[in-house]
């Protein structure tokens, strides 16, 4: 319990710091300032990302530790934003759903039918496990609940989180081990964190400290 909780308050990824540039003199400062802008924009891929994640209540902030890199899906792995470290071993994977939509549809079966589908706000569970069982190598995991004062800290309603052995996949690029984490807020959506490392001892941990709290849910009702 104390390893998992270790795992767990070590976990999720950090906010970024912003950096500005002086002019070197006055007559270039507009074109100064033009470059840093351009350069501060972000990239396609994120700024896609971010729309999704603001649309589960998510805000999310990339870290200037890491870099972006593709985002792999394929039928073990669906990820809609990855990030790694330069010159170290390690990986984020991001996945963040809205449920507002399947709110909607939910209210609207019970009301007509009188039935009651599964609650939208218990899709993360089956998310973590999926990503869990097609990940591992050897299903030797334990997916447990994420203490209170985590939920807090996310302004999260509900979360697990796994450590697992990972299985020699194309999608896992050589990595050996995986820390999984999935937060859920009510009538909100849900985020998905997947970390890769070779090296599970205090360096993952380091790793994951430098980008901790770059995802969290917004305050307030989803």
């Amino acid at each position: 319990m104390n390893i998992i909780k270790q795992v767990v308050k070590s976990s999720l990824i950090i906010a970024c710091v912003l950096c500005w540039m002086h002019p070197l003199a006055m007559a270039q400062h507009r074109r100064h300032k033009r470059a840093a802008t351009a350069s501060e924009s972000p990239p396609a891929p994120v700024r896609s990302f971010v729309k999704q994640a603001e649309e589960a209540g998510i805000d999310f902030t990339f870290p200037p530790a890491l870099k972006e890199v593709p985002a792999i899906n394929s039928e073990n792995v669906s990820v809609d934003y990855a990030m790694a470290m330069p010159g170290d071993d390690f990986e984020v994977w991001l996945q963040v759903r809205p449920l507002k939509q399947n709110w909607a549809s939910y209210e609207q079966v019970k009301s007509i039918t009188g039935k009651t589908m599964a609650n939208p706000d218990s899709t993360y569970i089956n998310t973590i496990k999926a990503e869990a069982l097609a990940l591992s190598d050897d299903n030797r995991y334990t997916i447990r609940p994420i203490a209170s004062e985590l939920l807090e800290a996310y302004n999260a309603d509900a979360g697990k989180s796994c450590m697992l052995n990972l299985a020699d996949l194309p999608e896992t690029k050589g990595y050996k081990y995986a820390l999984l984490i999935a937060l859920q807020k009510d009538h909100a959506g849900y985020f998905v964190a997947v970390c890769l490392t070779n090296d599970n001892g205090p360096d993952f941990f380091r790793n994951i400290n430098k980008v901790r709290e770059c995802i969290k849910f917004r305050q307030g009702k989803g």
